[in-house]
């Protein structure tokens, strides 16, 4: 196949297809993801700062809570020991009341305030909570809380959440947590700064997807810490973003196999539009395209194959049309040059003979006798009927082409045509010509003049090829209301494949570089369209006995008035 070159590579449509699919598909679609996970991280970072804002707001509430509500119990303890007389009553009243809350670890009566800071210094060294009210006497109603009555009381409705929460006095001392671990509260710990901003959640450490903040209470004076967990972070950060790229590989990988469908259905097609024409630009103008013909082929693709296929049908008529008319011509100039040939040939020594002997009667020098003038008119008159023949068999070729041949078909004595034809005879050169004919044959149906022209050409082709000096034979028979007629020449045997050709114009037995005999080829081609136009058959056979036999099959008259007449 010829290789064009445009200077520039030329990709194929799949090639080409499979970069806008990258550029138009995968490079937006790809972008698009990173962008909307980065959105989607930004978001989900706010939503873990803003939560860890409202846990830290909501353990700092439940802190204050706490305090006021024990505060208050407190108060109205001291206000209710108050109207105890004596120690012991005080006492018995305070081991009731302990009884009935057991996270209050202890309570106690400190005579003064100096008695009270001891107290809050030994609860501090055990890690406790202190919790004051002070009576009319001057002395404090102190309640001593153990860190599981914060943790029962500040977290049960953070029971499902997975933050890690530490609430450690001004000290750094860890009174409450939430998910305790040592380890990250070591950590978070060390994240804390000297000097903290008061009532104001405040983001530390460097981690974006793991907020750290604090909440600094003056009153009481403590910090709520809320550290966001790697968990936490994995889970709502790591694994949406990994949920977003796996959701934009699979739409492109979804609509990479699609599309790939597709295209390669269509490349199907486009490749039958492209076999065409290669198989029409070779010269196969039989080939038409067929397509995978369904509701997803373009509307574009059916349309140029449909014309496409026409386009080469008609192509092909034209083509055969033009082969035809290639086949014509070649056979017209054959026709014209075998003519020629074959004028020039016949024509020649009939003319130079009529020349010569022509000359020689009007020659007024020598005295010429009666038998030598007859003779050379004779000849001359031979020579004449000769040419006259020859542009008969000329004339009747269109006629038999055209199917115009016109014959007027009569009833016709055979005897008589062969017997007028055998006088008409040019040459015998020796041979005989025997007819063996019954009584009993009937009249045919045919053109008498027609009829003797075919039977002169057979003669004459019998004369032209038998051995020499072998009789030819006329055997004439009747057959199923048919009269049927052989002539028989004793020749060599002719080949089946030669035999079937000489019915064909200028086809001879000798062919023109061998020829021996004269003749222009016209004769059995002739005598085919003749008898043909008389509706009657002629067959040619050829046997060991009989090298040649025309067997010809003629109608019979229609009535005995007819046989009774002529």
């Amino acid at each position: 196949m010829k290789k064009y070159s445009y200077g520039l590579k030329r990709l194929k449509i799949i090639e080409q297809i499979a970069i806008v699919f990258f550029i138009a598909v995968v490079i937006p679609m790809s972008i698009s993801g990173f962008i909307i996970n980065n959105i989607n991280q930004q978001s989900l970072r706010r939503q873990l700062r803003e939560s860890a804002i409202l846990v830290a707001a909501m353990v700092s509430d439940e802190v204050d809570f706490f305090i006021k509500a024990n505060e208050s119990a407190l108060s109205q303890m001291a206000d209710t020991l108050d109207y105890f007389p004596t120690k012991a009553q005080k006492l018995k009243f305070i081991a009731d009341i302990e009884n009935k809350y057991p996270d209050c670890d202890d309570l106690i009566i400190a005579k003064d305030e100096k008695e009270l800071a001891k107290l809050s210094a030994e609860a501090y060294m055990k890690e406790e909570t202190v919790l004051s009210a002070k009576m009319k006497d001057g002395s404090y109603l102190a309640a001593i809380y153990r860190p599981s009555a914060w943790q029962g009381e500040l977290f049960k409705s953070l029971e499902q959440d997975n933050r890690q929460i530490y609430i450690i006095d001004k000290n750094n001392h860890l009174l409450s947590a939430h998910n305790f671990t040592p380890e990250v509260y070591k950590e978070t710990l060390e994240l804390l700064p000297d000097e903290k901003i008061e009532n104001n959640p405040v983001m530390i450490g460097d981690e974006k997807n793991r907020p750290v903040l604090y909440l600094h209470k003056t009153n009481p004076d403590l910090t709520i810490v809320v550290n966001t967990t790697e968990k936490i972070a994995k889970k709502a950060i790591i694994d949406n973003r990994i949920k977003i790229v796996l959701s934009v590989l699979s739409a492109i990988l979804a609509m990479m196999v699609l599309i790939g469908f597709y295209i390669y259905y269509l490349y199907i097609n486009i490749r039958q539009l492209f076999k065409a024409i290669i198989a029409l630009s070779k010269g196969n103008y039989q080939r038409q395209i067929r397509l995978l013909n369904t509701s997803f082929t373009p509307f574009e693709i059916v349309f140029l194959a449909n014309e496409f296929n026409n386009m080469a049908s008609e192509i092909h008529k034209s083509y055969r049309e033009l082969k035809r008319k290639n086949i014509e011509l070649k056979q017209l100039n054959e026709f014209r040059s075998n003519l020629l040939d074959t004028v020039s040939h016949e024509l020649r020594t009939p003319l130079t003979s009529i020349q010569g002997y022509t000359s020689r009667l009007m020659r007024q020098d020598i005295v010429i006798d009666e038998e030598t003038k007859q003779k050379s008119l004779r000849i001359i008159k031979e020579q004449t009927e000769q040419l006259n023949r020859l542009i008969e068999d000329l004339l009747t070729i269109p006629d038999i082409e055209g199917m115009r041949l016109r014959t007027t078909n009569e009833d016709v004595k055979l005897d008589k045509v062969l017997e007028k034809a055998e006088l008409l005879l040019r040459k015998r050169n020796g041979h005989e010509i025997i007819v063996n004919m019954p009584d009993n044959i009937p009249m045919v149906i045919a053109d008498k003049g027609r009829l003797e022209q075919v039977f002169i050409n057979l003669f004459e082709n019998a004369v032209k090829y038998s051995y020499p000096e072998m009789p030819i034979l006329v055997d004439v028979q009747l057959v199923e209301n048919k009269v049927v007629v052989e002539v028989k020449n004793s020749c060599d045997k002719i080949p089946d494949k030669t035999l079937q050709r000489l019915f064909e114009k200028f086809v001879r037995l000798d062919d023109n570089m061998t020829r021996t005999t004269r003749g222009t080829g016209l004769g059995l081609f002739i005598v085919k369209g003749l008898i043909e136009a008389m509706n009657g058959k002629i067959e040619l056979f050829s046997t060991d006995e009989f090298g040649f036999i025309a067997k010809i099959t003629l109608n019979i008259a229609g009535s005995e008035e007819d046989e009774d007449d002529e």
